[in-house]
């Protein structure tokens, strides 16, 4: 039985305010493109995304322990991308594959703190799907900003059923009460941009209404976009599915011996878990298939299944690939893809050429016959030839991944370069901190995979070639872009009142996500906003504390008491412009920031 209904939620009390407006995504200009009678009909789109799953975490990629039958199934039933690669982290990666260009040119530079808001001019792949005809829904995480203008139903999703931030039990979460069983389990999520409580497990929530949406528009094409926020971290999941993997499974006797080797330290606990997110998101992309199979929709449906990045830092078995998440070693990037259209796809071929994420756009664009606009910048490449079979002549590339913590990126920084026999990886730096040293390391990746052998020494024109690759390219896809100019979130318009401001977009050299972090949020008044700011921070625990706010020429101070969780500035007055908004606590000579600021037009 399905536990979300796109007509009838669970609504719980209001967060912030007595009131959350609702605004619908204002539908781009466009008809649907005329076809003649030779030509393939276009495809409804099931993009399936899984978050921080590793390439090994599947039976099909030779995890012999983890159930996944239905994506093993599928996985034969379609083409497989083998040397398919994304960014080393999630919002990268998402920015990416949704504008078919490296996020570094799309306002996104990691994953936190104000720098995973996709710039409001970068054109996504959904609106490309609505000025083409199709209806377009997401259903879980979208990671490219909260507020307006960068919500997904701001970017070209007619239906959204979103977590805030990057996953839940962040601090993008609403102020809310958590399951006991933790916030994976009837989790508040955001329908429309208004919050609604859910009921069940939030995977199979999802799902439920990913189902629900194809069920009401199968009668003309549609894109749906169904974002899992599993396999990430906190492992919370159903004791049926974990209690299936017990620690024995996790001995490395049991699983290849070729690569790197699994960590002598391992936590049978957390990969138990983490296996049971996996199977239950087979269990639902199963439920997703059966149901293009009952609406008879299947044959004209092009499925995609991937994941944004490496596998968690949980020790498990990782295809004896080096690295994790958050590197650019191949543990990191190198992850499963694989596309079902029965109708036009071959069962069961592989692609060995190199393909990326950002290949994804330019290649449903040629599909679905979509229009891209005139001058459009694509980085990726339509697939179409390769999935196809019709690839004659199809050039070599090279490829570039990079990622590291901060606003802005820094050339030559935890990066790499790969061609279809070769990559260059730069491993140092991809943490807080970096202190300008690199090491460059060159694997021979068509005798080598698994990075098992640094060839530089051995190969200095080959290190020297593609390094200068690299600069070409990090010149190039910096050039265009002042990292100094933040992000901001627009106040003061009809499309989102009231503005709730979390942690998960604050910035600045204090900000964190700890209870000491101090930071603020960068604002575009658009028009004079009247109304009132509410608060809301931890417990306070001692006398004498004041809650501070300040905004353009406004400071605004008032006490707090003993045991207040929240205070409210009423009357506020914020000119229209580019500001940012400070609210701090403070005993004595303590000062320390909120959890939340909830803006009120009234």
């Amino acid at each position: 039985m399905e536990r979300f209904s796109l007509f009838a939620m669970h609504h719980p009390r209001p967060v912030f305010t007595r009131r959350v407006l609702s605004v619908g995504l204002a539908l781009l200009a466009g008809c649907a493109l005329a076809f003649g009678a030779a030509a393939p009909k276009r495809p409804n789109v099931v993009l399936i995304v899984t978050d921080d799953q590793g390439f090994a975490e599947l039976g099909v990629t030779g995890n012999p322990v983890i159930r996944t039958p239905s994506l093993d199934r599928f996985a034969a039933q379609g083409v497989s991308l083998s040397n398919f690669h994304v960014m080393p982290v999630c919002s990268p990666t998402r920015a990416g594959m949704l504008t078919g260009r490296y996020y570094y040119r799309t306002g996104v530079t990691d994953t936190w703190l104000a720098r995973s808001l996709l710039d409001e001019k970068e054109t996504t792949l959904p609106e490309l799907f609505v000025a083409g005809g199709y209806r377009t829904g997401i259903f879980g995480k979208w990671h490219l900003g909260d507020n307006y203008p960068r919500r997904a139903m701001d970017r070209g999703f007619q239906e959204s059923l979103v977590l805030n931030g990057g996953g839940l039990a962040q601090p993008g979460d609403p102020p809310d009460l958590v399951d006991e069983r933790g916030a994976y389990f009837n989790a508040t999520l955001r329908h429309n941009g208004a919050w609604v409580k859910t009921q069940g497990y939030v995977s199979d929530v999802i799902t439920d209404a990913a189902l629900a949406y194809i069920t009401q528009n199968r009668a003309q094409p549609f894109f749906v976009y169904l974002a899992f926020n599993c396999p990430h971290s906190p492992h919370q999941v159903a004791e049926e599915y974990r209690r299936h993997y017990p620690a024995a499974d996790f001995d490395p006797a049991r699983y290849p011996k070729s690569g790197h080797p699994m960590a002598t330290k391992r936590n049978p606990e957390a990969l138990a878990r983490v296996y049971g997110m996996v199977e239950n998101i087979d269990d639902n992309v199963g439920r997703l298939l059966a149901r293009l199979d009952e609406l008879k929709l299947a044959d004209d449906t092009l499925v995609i299944f991937l994941s944004d990045n490496g596998c968690q830092n949980h020790n498990g078995y990782n295809g004896g690939y080096r690295g994790g998440k958050g590197t650019t070693f191949e543990g990191g990037i190198h992850q499963f893809c694989f596309l079902r259209w029965p109708a036009r796809l071959k069962a069961g071929a592989k692609v060995e050429r190199i393909t990326s994420h950002i290949d994804l756009l330019p290649t449903l664009a040629e599909f679905c016959a979509l229009k891209t606009p005139a001058g459009l910048q694509l980085d990726g490449r339509s697939l179409a030839p390769l999935l196809t079979g019709d690839a004659t002549g199809w050039p070599e590339r090279t490829l570039f991944a990079q990622w590291h913590r901060g606003a802005a990126p820094e050339r030559y920084r935890a990066c790499a370069v790969r061609t279809q026999n070769w990559k260059l990886v730069q491993p140092l730096g991809n943490g807080e901190q970096w202190g300008g040293k690199t090491d460059f390391q060159l694997y021979d990746m068509a005798r080598d995979p698994q990075e098992l052998h640094n060839v530089a020494a051995d190969n200095p024109e080959r290190v020297a070639e593609l390094k200068r690759a690299y600069d070409a390219w990090f010149d190039d896809v910096t050039s265009r872009r002042d990292y100094r100019q933040p992000q901001r979130i627009h106040v003061g318009t009809p499309h989102e009142n009231p503005v709730l401001l979390t942690r998960q977009d604050w910035s600045g050299p204090k900000a964190s996500w700890g209870p000491g972090g101090l930071g603020h949020w960068e604002l575009r008044i658009v028009a004079e906003l009247r109304g009132s700011i509410r608060v809301r921070f931890d417990r306070v625990t001692a006398a004498g504390t004041e809650v501070r706010l300040a905004c353009a020429d406004v400071t605004l101070t008032q006490p707090a008491p003993v045991g207040a969780e929240e205070c409210v500035f009423a009357d506020v007055r914020l000119p229209a412009g580019d500001t940012r908004l400070e609210a701090t606590l403070q005993t004595g000579a303590e000062v320390r920031g909120v959890k939340y600021a909830e803006l009120l037009a009234q």
